[in-house]
């Protein structure tokens, strides 16, 4: 019971840190100064670095989306909403979700033991003696650039996954392109779209937030960094999911 105990109190404990440090980096967006070069800076490294990543996972993901779908409705002989399919689950679902995960993968990876090695090197505690603050010159416009660039690369995302779809339905399925691309569009609608492009605001806060937050509460030296690295993925990764379900339901709901 003390072992259980114990868990729930650090769990609630992280769980207000959190909160309190997402906070804090949202706040200092009102509020002078605000560094807009390094603004431009990490949307170049987040966003910029993460095209060719995005487009990849998008693509192929698109694919193999027709050709499941194709095997499956031959079976009812609808092999013409394929496109409708491709469409609905990478725009709704999977485009802002792989997208997460991908940059999730790469970047609060990087965040966390970024912010971590300048934790156990004392270069935080310098920029503090200096007059900087550390959560306004590196959390906040980490924070930004994330929201920012993965909304971006959700519509990257999702344009390659249709395309990905179109071409092993022509070229593997044989089905006419025009139908295609004509099913894709006519079955999109407004809620559809919507509910795709509000997912990658929150889950480029999620990532951004839960990098920043383990890189900047690194303890331990170099393991620690490695520690606080692998934290951030995972709690990202599991959050983006379980946010999804809820955004889901939400917007299913309405």
């Amino acid at each position: 019971m003390e072992a259980i105990d114990r868990a729930a109190k650090q769990f609630v404990l992280t769980v207000q840190e959190y909160s309190l440090f997402a906070l804090r980096a949202v706040l200092n967006l009102f509020s002078p100064p605000i560094y807009w070069s390094d603004i431009v800076l990490q949307s170049d490294i987040i966003g910029v670095g993460s095209v060719v990543i995005v487009i990849f996972a998008g693509f192929f993901t698109g694919g193999v989306l027709a050709v499941q779908s194709a095997a499956t409705l031959a079976a009812f002989g609808a092999t013409a909403v394929t496109g409708q399919f491709v469409a609905k689950s990478m725009v709704c679902e999977l485009g802002a979700v792989l997208t997460g995960i991908m940059v999730s993968g790469r970047n609060a990876s990087s965040m966390a033991s970024e912010l971590g090695s300048m934790v156990v090197t004392e270069q935080i505690d310098a920029m503090r003696a200096l007059g900087v603050d550390p959560m306004r010159k590196l959390v906040t416009p980490r924070i930004t650039a994330t929201v920012a660039m993965l909304f971006f690369l959700t519509i990257v995302a999702d344009f390659f996954g249709i395309l990905g779809g179109a071409v092993v339905t022509v070229f593997m399925n044989g089905q006419n392109g025009t139908q295609y691309f004509s099913m894709a569009y006519q079955h999109l609608n407004f809620h559809d779209i919507l509910q795709g492009l509000v997912k990658p605001l929150i889950f480029g806060f999620i990532i951004a937030t839960t990098g920043c937050f383990y890189g900047m509460r690194t303890t331990g030296g170099t393991q620690g960094v490695g520690r606080s690295t692998i934290q951030a993925v995972v709690f990202s990764s599991v959050l983006i999911i379980f946010v999804d379900l809820l955004i889901s339901v939400l917007m299913v709901s309405l």
